[in-house]
C-alpha cells in the first residue's frame, strides 16, 4: 500500500480509481486467490507443500483425473462452437429488401476473426473458465500492417514492377484475462451492472512507450514496476522479468467533476469513462467512453452460475474434493509401496566393525563381528493392501460424476454399472444435458456479446467495410463430439428399420454424414442431394409411360362398359318376353276350352281337359322362371 500511495495524488482521478481497485483486490485476495491458485496447480499437475493432506506425506503425485475432466469439458464446448466452421450468423430485418448486405457483413466479419485468430483466444477463455470458474476477455484495438503482393507499371507502362503494398488498418481482437488480473465491484454479478471493472497486469515497457509516441497515452515519465508474484500468470516462477510496467486499465463510471474534459456535457454525477494508470499512480489516459454503444470492452461468463456472485463454479471446483481424496489415496499407496518394496535391514550395531558403512546392494560384502545370521536380519512392513486399486478407481469415477466429463472411449462400464446399449444411452443423456447447459450459458453470456461488440466497433472505426446497420447476431453452434456420436448411433438404428425405397431413407443418410467429422463433409452431402434429385429426362419418360398406362386403362374400362350395356339390354329383352309368356298361355287355354265345348257336351270331360290345360300352363311358367334365373347368373359370371 505504501508504494501505491507514494504515486497517488489526493483528490485526483487516479487516486479515486486506485482506491476502488485496491479495495476490490483486497476482496479478491481474501476470498478467491488461495483457492484459484490451488485449482491452477491441480490442473497443471504441480505439487505444493500447502496442498498436502497429511504431514507425513512424501509422495508428490498429482492424479490426472481433474486435468482430463477440464480438457474433455473444454474440448466438448469448443467442438460444439467451432465444429462447423463459422460460429455465428447475422440476421436482418425481414422488411429489408436488400438481403445481400447481410452475406457481405457475415463473410467480412468471419474473415477478420480468422485474421486475428479469435478462435484461439476464445479457447483460452474457455480454459480459464473451466479452471477458475469464470472466463474473461478484453476487446482490444490495434493497428496492423498488411503487406499485399502488388504490381506497379514502370517505364511508361512498358514494364511491370512486382513487389508488395503496405496497408494499415485497425482490427479488434479478444485478449484473455487471468482472474488475478481482473478486478470488479464485489456487489456486482456481471460486468454491465458493476460500478466499474479493471485489468491490473504487467506489460512490457516498450509497449507503453510506443503508445506514448503515437499520442494514445500521455507523454509522462514512467518508471518500471517492482515484481509482484500475485499478478504473474504462472505463480511458480521464481525469476521475474523487471523491464515492465504495472498497467491498470479501468472501464466504468467515474465522478464527472474529476474527469477533465472540456467537451463533456452531463447532468449526472457519474460518467462512463476509460482510465489508464501506470504503476498505481501515473495517469496515462482518461477520457469518456468513446464507443458509440457506450458499452465496456469486457466480456465474461461463468462456467456454472453461482447465484448472486460474479465468480462462477468451474470444473476444478466441482471435482476438487474427489481429486484431493484420489491424490491422498495414491500418495499413501506410493508411500506404503516404498516401505514394502525397498529392502531394509535390522542390524546389531554393536557387532559391526568400527567405521563400517552398511549398504544393501547386489555383490556387496558386509563385515560382521560374529555370525551374520545373528547380527543381520531382513526387515519389511508386510504386503500392500490390494483394495487400494479398487478405491482409486472409485475415486476417479467420483471425479467424473462431479464434473460430468468423460471421453467416449471410457463410456462402457465407467459412467454406468453396465455397458449395455440402454445403460450407455441413459448415461449419455445426462452427460449431454450438462454440456449443453454450459454451452448455452457460454453463448448467451460471452460469445454473442463479443461478436456484437466487435461488429459495432468495426462499424464505428471502419465504416467503409462495415456499413452501420441494425443487425441481429445469433450463434450457429452444433452438437459436441459425444453428442454427435450418440446421435449417429440413434440414426443408424432408425435406418435399419426402414426400407431403402422409403422417402425418409436419403434424409437419414444425409443426417448421419452431417454429424461426421469429415474433411469433405459438404461435398458428400452435395453428392447425396444430387443423387436423390431425379433426372428431368427420366421424369419425362416416366410421365409418358404413366399417360400411356392411363389411356390403356381408360379404353379397357370403356370396352367393359359397352359389353355390360349389351348384356343388360339382352336381359331386359328376355325379361319382357318372359312376362308375355303367361298371357299367351292363357289365350291358348281359353281357345282350348272353347273347342272342347263345341265338340262335347259332357261336363266331366270338359273339367278334365280344363285341369290338364291349367297344369301345363303352370309347368311352362315354372320353366320360364328357371330360364330367367339361369340367364341372370350367366350375366353376373360374365361381368
Amino acid at each position: 500500500m505504501d508504494y501505491e500511495q507514494d504515486f497517488t495524488k489526493e483528490g485526483s482521478l487516479e487516486n479515486w480509481v486506485m482506491q476502488k481497485c485496491n479495495t476490490w483486490r483486497d476482496h479478491y485476495e481474501a476470498n478467491y486467490q488461495e483457492k484459484f491458485d490451488e485449482y491452477y496447480r491441480l490442473w497443471r499437475g504441480v505439487w505444493a507443500e500447502e496442498d498436502s493432506m497429511r504431514a507425513s506425506e512424501r509422495s508428490r503425485i498429482i492424479s490426472p483425473a481433474l486435468q482430463q475432466a477440464v480438457e474433455s469439458s473444454v474440448a466438448e464446448v469448443e467442438e460444439a462452437t467451432f465444429g462447423r466452421g463459422r460460429f455465428f450468423d447475422i440476421k436482418d430485418d425481414m422488411t429489408d429488401p436488400n438481403q445481400g448486405d447481410i452475406q457481405y457483413i457475415r463473410n467480412k466479419l468471419d474473415e477478420d476473426f480468422k485474421f486475428v485468430g479469435v478462435r484461439k483466444q476464445i479457447a483460452e477463455c474457455l480454459i480459464n473458465s473451466a479452471v477458475f470458474g469464470t472466463g474473461i476477455g478484453e476487446i482490444v484495438a490495434e493497428e496492423v500492417k498488411e503487406f499485399i503482393p502488388a504490381t506497379q507499371p514502370i517505364m511508361e507502362g512498358d514494364m511491370q514492377a512486382v513487389g508488395v503494398m503496405e496497408k494499415t488498418r485497425t482490427v479488434f481482437s479478444l485478449r484473455p484475462v487471468m482472474p488475478q488480473n481482473f478486478l470488479i465491484d464485489p456487489v456486482a454479478t456481471n460486468v454491465k451492472e458493476a460500478l466499474g471493472v479493471a485489468i491490473d497486469e504487467f506489460v512490457p515497457y516498450h509497449q507503453v512507450k510506443i503508445l506514448q509516441e503515437q499520442g494514445i497515452y500521455n507523454d509522462t515519465e514512467v518508471g518500471t514496476a517492482p515484481p509482484d508474484s500475485d499478478l504473474e500468470p504462472d505463480q511458480d516462477l521464481t525469476v521475474h522479468f523487471e523491464d515492465k510496467i504495472r498497467l491498470t486499465k479501468y472501464y466504468g463510471l467515474v465522478p464527472a467533476d474529476l474527469l477533465e474534459d472540456e467537451d463533456l456535457e452531463t447532468d449526472s454525477e457519474y460518467v462512463e469513462a476509460i482510465v489508464v494508470i501506470a504503476n498505481n499512480g501515473t495517469l496515462l489516459k482518461a477520457e469518456p467512453n468513446p464507443y458509440m454503444m457506450q458499452d465496456r470492452p469486457i466480456v465474461a461468463f461463468p462456467w456454472d452460475v453461482v447465484p448472486g456472485r460474479f465468480w462462477g463454479r468451474g470444473v476444478c471446483e466441482k471435482g476438487y474434493n474427489a481429486q484431493k481424496a484420489l491424490d491422498t489415496e495414491l500418495g499413501a499407496r506410493i508411500d506404503a509401496l516404498a516401505l514394502t518394496v525397498h529392502p531394509m535391514m535390522a542390524v546389531d550395531a554393536s557387532r559391526l566393525p568400527r567405521g563400517a558403512k552398511l549398504e544393501v546392494r547386489p555383490g556387496k560384502a558386509i563385515l560382521t563381528n560374529g555370525n551374520p545370521a545373528e547380527i543381520l536380519q531382513p526387515f519389511n512392513f508386510g504386503q500392500l493392501d490390494p483394495n487400494t486399486f479398487n478405491q482409486s478407481a472409485s475415486l476417479q469415477q467420483m471425479v467424473q460424476m462431479a464434473t460430468g466429463a468423460i471421453d467416449a472411449a471410457g463410456i462402457p462400464g465407467s459412467i454406468n454399472g453396465d455397458s449395455t446399449a440402454a445403460g450407455i444411452s441413459m448415461s449419455l443423456g445426462a452427460i449431454i444435458k450438462r454440456h449443453k447447459r454450459t454451452l448455452i450459458n457460454f453463448q448467451e453470456s460471452f460469445l454473442l456479446p463479443m461478436v456484437a461488440k466487435v461488429a459495432h466497433r468495426y462499424m464505428q472505426f471502419d465504416p467503409d467495410n462495415y456499413p452501420v446497420k441494425d443487425f441481429k447476431f445469433i450463434t450457429t453452434s452444433s452438437l459436441g463430439i459425444i453428442a454427435r456420436e450418440y446421435e449417429v448411433t440413434q440414426l443408424v438404428q432408425l435406418l435399419q428399420t426402414m426400407s431403402p425405397e422409403s422417402p425418409m431413407y436419403p434424409m437419414l443418410i444425409e443426417s448421419i454424414v452431417d454429424n461426421m467429422n469429415l474433411s469433405n463433409r459438404e461435398e458428400v452431402i452435395q453428392k447425396l442431394r444430387e443423387a436423390n434429385t431425379p433426372d428431368p429426362q427420366m421424369q419425362a419418360l416416366q410421365q409418358q409411360q404413366l399417360e400411356m398406362d392411363m389411356a390403356q386403362k381408360t379404353e379397357t374400362i370403356k370396352n367393359i362398359q359397352a359389353q355390360t350395356a349389351e348384356i343388360m339390354s339382352r336381359v331386359e329383352q328376355n325379361t319382357v318376353e318372359t312376362q308375355l309368356l303367361p298371357q299367351e298361355a292363357e289365350t291358348k287355354r281359353l281357345e282350348a276350352i272353347a273347342r272342347n265345348l263345341g265338340e262335347s257336351e259332357d261336363d266331366k270331360e270338359f273339367n278334365r281337359r280344363a285341369k290338364l290345360a291349367e297344369l301345363v300352363l303352370k309347368e311352362r311358367e315354372i320353366a320360364s322362371k328357371e330360364e330367367i334365373v339361369e340367364q341372370q347368373m350367366r350375366t353376373s359370371n360374365g361381368n
